[in-house]
């Protein structure tokens, strides 16, 4: 069984601390680990170190070389420029159908926190075996939802099928893209449906043969790379032939018009949480409401439901009679907002493009 882990983001939401030459994946957001070497941490040994690739950017290449130096350098995909998730998965699948066409692929992410790693590590195996016997499917890896959201997608869960060392398996009813407000509220009520991770278990062929079905265009364009992978033009073609590639995401080209019969969900409580931004951070991480999450040196006093990271150790954070606030101390930047405010973080550093900021984003 092969893992794909993806890191090639540029985590704005979490700025100041993740910045284009170094994003939040790189980054120790949880202890003296990145959040990238959690995720390779979480399938090993389960998974030897060359059986697990990375998706990145060239500009990443020597800090992945630095955080994870037992992964083959040729295990690294390399996506030249941002085109969703769509194009990158259709690549990297296809060159793994030319080596492994019919072996279980995990497709990860490498910005997400995960609690219930035992329970992970079991459901990656059962989804793999499964795949083993049935190789044109999809294993989805769903959440049971904690609270409405429409920043995530959905998947429709029906009748549980069978059983697998203790784990249900779930028909598979269809997926939804990041609803809006009212619908995530009414998939919420119903129990009928689970959190999409973005986590799936299946066979590089069937992805490969879904683009050609479903995404024909992106499918020809990826056709024109793979067929100088292993020579030594390959990096000149993919530059030249990845930007060509329309950018999709991954859900709306295959995910939404697969068949039903083509998936099974396994939904569970991993303890996940995506780490996409400061408020989620802080909701990841806190053990009781309303509990101060810091790092670093600081002193609080009458302080409530903060987040206050400092990444400078020759300073002291002192914070008195606030309340949900997001401090974050680097090296050059100090960013002080209201909880409720971190959202515009994102527009922000948009706005610093093209002015003397634009060296801190």
């Amino acid at each position: 069984m092969k893992a794909v882990i993806f890191a090639g983001g540029t985590g704005t939401r979490l700025w100041p601390l993740s910045r284009k030459k170094s994003p939040k994946q790189f980054e120790k957001i949880v202890g003296d680990k990145s959040t990238l070497q959690l995720a390779v941490e979480r399938l090993i040994p389960d998974f030897s170190f060359e059986d697990i690739y990375i998706s990145t950017n060239f500009q990443y290449c020597e800090m992945i070389q630095s955080q994870l130096p037992k992964i083959p350098k040729s295990n690294y995909f390399f996506e030249p420029e941002k085109k969703d998730v769509g194009p990158a998965i259709s690549l990297i699948m296809g060159i793994l159908n030319q080596q492994f066409p019919n072996e279980p692929v995990a497709i990860l992410w490498s910005d997400h926190l995960v609690k219930q790693i035992a329970l992970f590590k079991k459901i990656l195996k059962v989804s793999g075996e499964y795949i083993k016997r049935h190789n044109k499917k999809v294993v989805f890896i769903a959440h049971k939802p904690r609270y409405a959201s429409s920043n995530l997608g959905y998947i429709h869960i029906g009748k549980e099928m069978t059983k697998l060392s203790q784990l249900s398996l779930y028909s598979f009813e269809g997926i939804k893209y990041r609803p809006n407000e009212k619908t995530a509220q009414a998939f919420f009520k119903s129990g009928n449906y689970a959190w999409n991770l973005g986590y799936f278990v299946t066979t590089p062929r069937f992805i490969h043969d879904s683009f050609k079905r479903f995404a024909p265009n992106v499918y020809k364009n990826t056709e024109k790379i793979l067929s100088s992978y292993g020579k030594k033009t390959y990096i000149s073609v993919l530059k030249r032939q990845y930007g060509k590639v329309e950018s999709i995401n991954f859900d709306n080209a295959i995910l939404e018009n697969l068949d039903k019969k083509d998936g099974v969900v396994i939904v569970e409580d991993i303890g996940w949480s995506d780490v996409g931004a400061w408020e989620a951070l802080k909701e990841a991480l806190e053990q009781y409401p309303y509990e101060n999450i810091t790092r670093g040196k600081t002193y609080l006093e009458h302080v409530r439901d903060s987040l206050i990271y400092n990444y400078e150790d020759k300073k002291l954070i002192v914070g008195i009679d606030l309340d949900e606030h997001i401090i974050v101390n680097t090296s050059d930047v100090i960013l002080i907002a209201k909880k409720s405010s971190v959202g515009k973080i994102k527009n922000l550093v948009e706005q610093f493009e093209g002015t003397e900021h634009e060296k801190l984003t």
